[in-house]
């Protein structure tokens, strides 16, 4: 009897293992960022962690600051404009909307490890002046205006009451960021807890009800 050889690897597996690669190492810098912070955390740890070596690290992301700004585009940059894009073609109550919004998808951030990156902004990024530009430009900026635009067709249509829209989005935010940097901050070494899910509904129904018309 003859024996089979092994078949090798074929192309197109080592072809999809390539371009997960970049995919692989955001992950894999997410987790470290969290755990470590973003000053404390090493290129060298992040490619170990993604079983890569230094240099292919380097050839997707030449620095850690370009490696964090990934991070942040994909993780909270593309779930905005995606939200952007669901709220442009909407037609209906901008209530439902608002709090609908807001609640699943913070819902969905503060379960992820995503919510971790507001504690390193809160934290480190004042010492790195490129990050936090790219933070405005990407997160703050876009997060605002939508929210804003949603609170101001509110407005014109008399759904809701005369408003300054800029505090408005402020206190629908600031409250949902510092419960971010609560969890990864006193909630994680202390037995100080705070159900995030539920705070995060009974907050934005909380503000949008205080929107509405007496």
């Amino acid at each position: 009897m003859v024996s089979v050889a092994s078949t090798p690897p074929a192309p197109a597996a080592r072809q999809r293992r390539k371009e997960a690669r970049p995919q692989e190492l955001l992950d894999a810098a997410l987790a470290l960022f969290v755990e470590k912070g973003f000053s404390a955390t090493r290129a060298e740890e992040v490619a170990q962690r993604a079983g890569v070596s230094k240099g292919t690290l380097y050839l997707y992301y030449p620095s850690k600051e370009e490696l964090f700004k990934a991070v942040i585009a994909q993780s909270l940059g593309a779930r905005i404009e995606q939200s952007a894009q669901q709220v442009q073609a909407y037609r209906g109550p901008m209530g439902p909307l608002l709090e609908d919004l807001l609640v699943r998808w913070w819902q969905q951030v503060y379960a992820s490890p995503v919510s971790g990156t507001f504690k390193i902004v809160v934290s480190e990024v004042r010492n790195f002046p490129e990050i936090a530009d790219f933070w405005v430009r990407n997160v703050i900026e876009p997060g605002h205006a939508l929210i804003g635009s949603i609170v101001q067709r509110g407005v014109d249509t008399k759904e809701f009451r005369p408003v300054d829209v800029l505090s408005v989005v402020h206190s629908l935010v600031l409250p949902l960021v510092m419960l971010c940097v609560h969890k990864h901050g006193l909630a994680a070494c202390s037995q100080h807890q705070i159900d995030g899910e539920r705070f995060i509904a009974e907050h934005v129904a909380l503000v949008v009800r205080g929107l509405r018309p007496t």
